[in-house]
């Protein structure tokens, strides 16, 4: 997939996140936030009030921190198309 087809895709995969009305499990939403950051380079330390959410996205984005953003849009695009084909 060259780099056109991948950030529409990728832009695609944001939108269907976006506008779906149900709510996701807290670990899919945790590899969303730290793909979505890793892909969109946004290098800005997580700034929820609570601690311990905090903590998750921090951990969340420690994991993928070799990443580099067209492997993060990959990786955001094929979660994206994994959940809504088997909804886990």
């Amino acid at each position: 997939m060259n780099s056109e087809d991948l950030d529409k895709a990728f832009e695609d995969a944001v939108e269907t996140i976006n506008s779906h009305e149900q709510p996701f499990p807290a670990d899919f939403l945790l590899r969303l936030y730290a793909y979505y950051k890793v892909a969109t380079k946004n290098r800005e330390l997580p700034s929820s009030s609570r601690p311990l959410i905090n903590a998750f996205k921090t951990n969340a984005l420690f994991q993928v921190q070799n990443m580099t953003p067209d492997e993060a849009k990959q990786k955001y695009i094929d979660a994206v198309n994994h959940y809504l084909l088997y909804r886990k």
